[in-house]
C-alpha cells in the first residue's frame, strides 16, 4: 500500500487518477470539487482551473470509467458538459446560501475555512462589474467561490443570475477542458508529454489565474493608505 502524503491533496492529478478498491472515482471527485469550489464558501482553496485543464488531458480516462465512447470529441464534450452543469449547480447553491445567510457571514469571525476579507473583496468586485462579475469570477480563484454568495446577499435578480451563471459555467468548462485536451495532443505531436510536466502546468495556471487578483490588490493598496 502506498504511503499517503497530505500534500497530494494540492495536486489536481491526485483527484483525477484516484481509485478506491480498484474502482476509479476520478470523474465523481472532479465534479464534486467543481461543485464545492463554486457552491461552498470553504472551497476557495481547491484547484479549480488546473483541475479542469488536467481533466481535459485525462478526458478519455475519466469518461471511459462510466461510458465506452470511441469518439474522442464526444468524450471531451461530455466531460465539459458534466463539469458545466456541476458548476451551475454549485453557483446556484452559493446564491441560495448568500441569500439566506449573507448577514451572518459578514459578522462571522475568520477561521481556517473562512476568510472575511475574501468576501469583502468579492463584494467590491461584484459592485464594480455587476452581472458580468459572475463571468469574470469564473476564471479567478477566490472570487469564483464568493461571487455567487455575494449575488445572493445583494439580492441579484434570479433570472439574471441564472443567465450569467449558465453562460459563465459553460465558458469556463469548455475553454479549460478543451484547451487541456487539444494542447496535450499538439504538444504530443512534438514529442512532449504534458502528463510528465503536471507540476509545471499547475504552477503556470495558478500564476496566470491569480495574477489579476494580485494586480487588483496592488492597485487598491495606495488608495487604502
Amino acid at each position: 500500500m502506498n504511503h499517503f502524503d497530505w500534500t497530494q491533496l494540492l495536486n489536481p492529478e491526485f483527484y483525477i487518477t484516484l481509485s478506491i478498491g480498484g474502482f476509479q472515482v476520478g470523474l465523481y471527485i472532479v465534479l464534486f470539487i467543481i461543485f464545492a469550489e463554486t457552491g461552498l464558501f470553504a472551497g476557495f482553496f481547491l484547484p479549480g482551473d488546473s483541475l479542469l485543464f488536467l481533466s481535459g488531458i485525462y478526458s478519455g480516462d475519466l469518461i471511459g470509467n462510466i461510458l465506452v465512447i470511441e469518439s474522442d470529441f464526444i468524450n471531451v464534450t461530455l466531460l465539459a458538459l458534466l463539469i458545466a452543469f456541476s458548476g451551475i449547480l454549485g453557483n446556484t447553491v452559493g446564491y441560495w446560501f448568500g441569500a439566506k445567510s449573507g448577514y451572518y457571514l459578514f459578522k462571522k469571525e475568520d477561521t481556517f475555512w473562512f476568510k472575511k476579507k475574501y468576501l469583502l473583496q468579492s463584494k467590491d468586485f461584484f459592485e464594480k462589474y455587476g452581472g458580468k462579475a459572475i463571468i469574470y469570477a469564473r476564471f479567478l480563484p477566490i472570487f469564483r467561490t464568493f461571487a455567487p454568495i455575494v449575488a445572493g446577499i445583494v439580492s441579484m435578480d434570479k433570472k439574471k443570475f441564472m443567465f450569467f451563471n449558465t453562460l459563465s459555467s459553460f465558458l469556463w468548462s469548455f475553454v479549460l477542458v478543451f484547451s487541456g485536451h487539444y494542447l496535450y495532443g499538439v504538444f504530443l505531436g512534438f514529442g512532449i508529454d504534458l502528463k510528465e510536466h503536471i507540476e509545471m502546468i499547475v504552477i503556470g495556471i495558478i500564476l496566470i489565474s491569480t495574477f489579476p487578483v494580485f494586480l487588483k490588490l496592488l492597485k487598491k493598496r495606495p488608495q487604502d493608505k
